[in-house]
This record gives structure tokens, sequence and C-alpha cells, in this order.
């Protein structure tokens, strides 16, 4: 289980060094920060509530109010002049499929953002089901992330050890149950580290603990047992995720367009599923584009005109419904991720995904021709 691992960690977490290189400035000069991805630029104001002196003796101060929950990505450069701020919560979300054999947890001890929290992909998810990691009930997502010290107030910023990947699910996660002041980080820990930004390694229990404690708190809410106070409120949002029934039924009246973000050879069904027992193909009227068509050389979402692209090469309409999927509701995200940058806020992901469709005996299944 994953509150097993995080307690076997414990150990490696107190024998751990405190920074992999000096300790960074917390805010750099006065000035514009953008994501390299995108032409979209943001201006950040001069608030009192935290300062931090600079080479001309000023006083540059940022807050999160000035960063539009339209833009689903902020740039390492503006985290980086940010990530002190106290309305700031930094989430680690890495999450490895498993025949890559990386271990998140182990991952994340040797170096991560500093103040950033592990959140387990595995862990915060609905313990009623077989199928990895799906969307926990409201109760439980409310209990986890109070547990990791969250509150509606903060303004959320989610990276993965890959660039732009598992994150998207956790800011998807975030948007589902309300909350819309949640950014993926651009381009992730590899782009943090090469714009030469100091990462950390845990020098104390608190985060791991804290870890622990999410996926505790999820374990007792789906035993019925009581849990700490909840300083996190959910108001669920239905339209952002789908069912296997919405699905069955819209391959008969089509009125969402349904992409698929796993790779055109499992698309096909010339490529064997990762998982047993899957069989494989994909969903009756599904469009493939797969997710790393959203994403450069760099791992970083695309710019609005390249995105915009991508669907019109594959037939895709911005002006009619669409859903995503992939395998395991990891990927789509990434999907409606660079969709949200287009403007479709509205994009449902299909939680189950293909482990769910293609492990299910009596729906329908579409192979293509080599």
């Amino acid at each position: 289980m994953a509150s097993g691992i995080l307690s076997r960690s414990l150990s490696l977490l107190k024998s751990s060094t405190f920074l992999l290189s000096t300790k960074p400035q917390a805010f750099s000069s006065k000035k514009t920060f953008y994501s390299q991805a995108a032409p979209t630029y943001f201006s950040y104001k001069l608030v009192a509530s935290l300062t931090c002196r600079i080479a001309s003796s000023r006083v540059a101060t940022f807050s999160t109010q000035s960063v539009s929950s339209n833009e689903p990505v902020v740039s390492v450069d503006w985290l980086h002049a940010n990530f002190k701020e106290p309305d700031i919560k930094v989430l680690d979300a890495s999450w490895y499929m498993p025949n890559e054999q990386r271990n998140p947890l182990q991952e994340y001890q040797v170096a991560h953002i500093p103040g950033a929290l592990f959140f387990d992909v595995d862990g915060i998810s609905d313990r009623t089901t077989n199928l990895p990691h799906m969307l926990p009930s409201e109760e439980a997502f409310a209990a986890a992330v109070s547990a990791l010290g969250i509150e509606n107030k903060d303004g959320v910023v989610v990276y993965d050890g890959k660039g732009i990947f598992s994150a998207a699910r956790v800011w998807w996660m975030f948007r589902v149950f309300g909350h819309d002041r949640v950014w993926v980080l651009d381009g992730g820990l590899p782009r943090w580290r090469a714009s030469g930004y100091d990462v950390e390694s845990s020098a104390s229990g608190d985060a791991i603990l804290k870890a622990s404690a999410a996926s505790e708190a999820i374990e007792k809410v789906y035993q019925r047992q009581a849990v700490a106070p909840i300083t996190f409120q959910t108001k669920f949002q239905p339209h952002l995720v789908w069912t296997l029934d919405q699905v069955w039924k819209n391959i008969e009246e089509t009125t969402y367009q349904h992409i698929d973000a796993r790779s055109k050879a499992r698309f096909d069904g010339v490529a064997p599923e990762p998982r047993k027992g899957i069989r494989s193909g994909h969903v009756p009227g599904s469009k493939c584009i797969p997710f790393s068509q959203m994403l450069d050389g760099s791992q970083t979402l695309l710019s609005n005109e390249e995105l915009k692209k991508k669907f019109d090469q594959e037939g895709i309409s911005l002006d009619k419904p669409i859903v995503t999927s992939c395998g395991t509701g990891v990927t789509a995200c990434i999907l409606a991720l660079g969709l949200h940058r287009l403007g479709k806020t509205d994009v449902p992901v299909y939680d189950g995904s293909w482990t769910e469709w293609g492990g299910h005996p009596d729906v329908p299944v579409s192979t293509s021709e080599a």
C-alpha cells in the first residue's frame, strides 16, 4: 500500500541532506515572467504582504491573484519568484508507468522544489475499485488535501519529474473538486533544474508525515472513521468527469468528439496493452492524438497556435464538445490541459479510460487497419 511505502521512507528521509546546491534566492528583481512555451505573458502586482530586498534596495513582492486560472500553466521563473509566498502550495505529483520501475517518493526525497509536498497519485484515490488511481470521493479528497495543509484560499502549483505528465492529472482533480486556483509547472522539475534553480532534499519528516497523513485520511474516510478537521471544502464539478455509461451513450449520440491520448499503436490495436487482461483497440468513433503532441522537445506545453494545429490536423473542431481518455486517466488530462489553453475549460476526462473499457467484456472495441 502507498501508506506502507511512505512509512518505510521515513528512515531514508531522516538521513537525507538539506540542499543539493546553494540556498535559493526566493525572489529576483522586479520583472515580467513568462512561459517560454506560449506567447502568454503575465504581469505581477506589487503587494504589501511579503517583501524581499533586492540589489537596488527596492522591495518586490508578488501575488497569485495576478495569475489567471484561464492559463493552465506557470513558468519556472514565475514559481521561483513566488514559491515562498504564504498562499502558494507546491506539490510534487510525480507518477510513472509500472514498467518504468521508478519510485516517485524516493525521487522526491532525493530532489524536489524547496517547500514542495508529495502528492501520492496512487494513494489519493478511490479505494472501492480495482482500477488504478481513480478519482476519490469528495469527502476523501477533502480529507487528504486538508492533511497536506492546503486550504481553499491557496494557489496550488503542481509539477512532476517528467516535465508535464502526471501533474496534469492532479491539476484536473483539483478542478473536478471546484478549486480553480491550480496550475501545472510548465516543464516540471527538469525545466526547474535546467534553469539553474536549487532543489532540496528533505531534512525532517514533516513533508513525508503529511503525505502519510493524507493516505491515512483516505483510508479512514472509506472505513467510515473520524478524520482530522477539514480545511479544504470541495464543490464537485460533475461535467468534468465521465463514466463508462456516458462514453457508451456517446457512441450512439456522437454529441462529444472523443480523443484518445494513448500511442497510435495502442489505439490501432497493433501494440499490446501494458496491463494484463486488457483488450487492444479503441472506443468506436474516437480519434487518436497522443499526449506527447501537446508538448515540445523540452516537455513544455505548446503555444496556442501550435496546439490548434494539432487538433485541426485530426479534424477536431474546437466549436464542438470534446471528451478525452487514455490508459488510466492520467495522460488524458494533458489533452485537457492543452484544450484549456485554447479556451475549452469544460472538457471532461473519462476517468476509467481504456483500463476500464478494454477490461469490460460487454462493450464494443474497434481496431484500425495496419
